[in-house]
């Protein structure tokens, strides 16, 4: 892996949704060229403290991204090749890294079908505008390393690898090394939803994985006052770590959005203490700094409410925005400043249903997070240590007893 990779935190958007591409009753002509809008949001990127721009679908396609039509031909939706240099040439000014959307399992309906041996007979997971690729087929590998590579010639520094569970790990393993021998320092990370990570990245050859495992148990451990679960979850992420650095979230394009998904409004801070304070490969989705609402339904357009259009920056913030943006803005600076976050395991020092105290550590390096979702005060004694952050107690105190306050957390450093 790549050594940048160890100290990247994606800010991720849809570019489709973000610009008011789709969905739209009036879809936009290329000359408006939508695409270059997303880089007006990069220096907003750069204050959030994120290093890296993760794009959903900008090929060209009928609908909703998902549906390729030219992997070759950004979607005219968004503009053309000129606004792709741009926006590129706009992320590297600032030092930004760019991450494609690869949607190499099935192609839309509109995709040519000179080729009918590229095409299995049947359509993805139901959507019958969908069809799956035959990934035995040697030309579908020659066409895929060849995409994947063009992409990353015109700047782009990785790719994430749509539905690549449903994908035989086979095709990847034929793949990713024909497009690494040419770009070395690209990096690719696997859309796994459930089943064994470590084997699938191994057998594949992914770089991550998106750990999906982690991101329930986040929500549905705080909803549940199940800090059990939790754990469960973390000590499965401590041997993924063991050979990969999984891509982590608390939200993304398909997903409802954390501060939906949570029953107290206080326990986002939660989450997101969790999401930087473990070790992985972070992803921040646009709009959850600033507190946006939307919940995924299962029907058509159930997408929609998670995907909404972004204006032109800044965006005025009320006092919520305001305080959510601000404690993004704190804790992603605390990762950038120990970047040694990245390879973390994690120790559970106390645990039970509402209370969880855990030491995050790789090498000599260490950090004890408090996390009380009680509505009585926590006392746990901790090794002694310096409180670093936290939701009501003044930092640098040096303590061996963290006392925290109900729904209420701390980050310390041992001493």
């Amino acid at each position: 892996m790549a050594d940048w990779v160890e100290h990247v935190i994606w800010w991720q958007i849809y570019p489709l949704g973000f610009v008011g591409a789709f969905p739209g009753d009036q879809p936009p002509a290329p000359e408006e060229h939508r695409l270059r809008r997303i880089a007006e949001w990069f220096d907003h990127a750069i204050e959030l403290g994120a290093s890296g721009i993760a794009l959903g679908p900008v090929f060209a396609s009928r609908t909703h991204g998902y549906d390729t039509t030219d992997h070759y031909r950004i979607d005219p939706r968004l503009g053309d090749d000129d606004d792709f240099d741009i926006l590129v040439a706009e992320a590297r000014r600032r030092g930004l890294r760019i991450l494609l959307d690869g949607v190499f399992n099935h192609v839309g309906p509109d995709f040519p079908r000179d080729h009918q041996e590229w095409f299995r007979d049947y359509s993805f997971e139901g959507h019958g505008d969908l069809t799956t690729l035959n990934h035995d087929n040697a030309e579908v590998v020659d066409y895929v390393v060849e995409v994947m590579s063009h992409w990353l010639e015109r700047g782009a520094d990785g790719w994430r690898l749509d539905a690549a569970y449903a994908v035989p790990s086979g095709f990847w393993a034929a793949v990713l090394p024909r497009v690494r021998r040419q770009h070395p320092e690209a990096w690719f990370v696997g859309e796994l939803i459930h089943g064994d990570y470590a084997a699938v990245v191994a057998d594949a050859g992914f770089d991550s994985a998106t750990q999906y495992e982690l991101w329930k148990a986040i929500w549905s451990s705080l909803n549940d006052g199940n800090f059990y679960e939790l754990d469960w979850a973390l000590q499965r992420h401590n041997e993924f770590l063991g050979s990969f650095a999984p891509l982590t979230f608390i939200g993304n394009h398909d997903v409802t959005r954390i501060v939906s998904q949570l029953e107290h409004p206080d326990h986002v801070t939660h989450a997101l203490v969790l999401l930087m304070t473990v070790g992985g490969i972070p992803s921040v989705y646009a709009g959850d700094e600033l507190g946006y609402r939307g919940v995924k339904e299962e029907r058509f357009g159930g997408d929609d409410a998670v995907r909404p259009e972004f204006g032109s920056p800044p965006v005025p913030l009320d006092a919520d925005s305001a305080k959510m943006w601000a404690l993004h803005q704190y804790l992603i600076g605390l990762r950038r400043r120990h970047p040694w976050l990245h390879a973390a395991s994690t120790t559970a020092l106390l645990l039970d249903n509402r209370h969880y105290v855990y030491r995050t550590h790789h090498g000599d390096d260490a950090l004890i997070v408090v996390l009380n979702i009680d509505d009585a005060p926590l006392e746990a004694r901790v090794p002694r240590a310096q409180v670093v952050a936290g939701s009501g107690a003044p930092p640098e105190e040096i303590v061996d007893i963290a006392v925290v306050e109900p729904q209420g957390w701390r980050i310390l450093r041992p001493i």
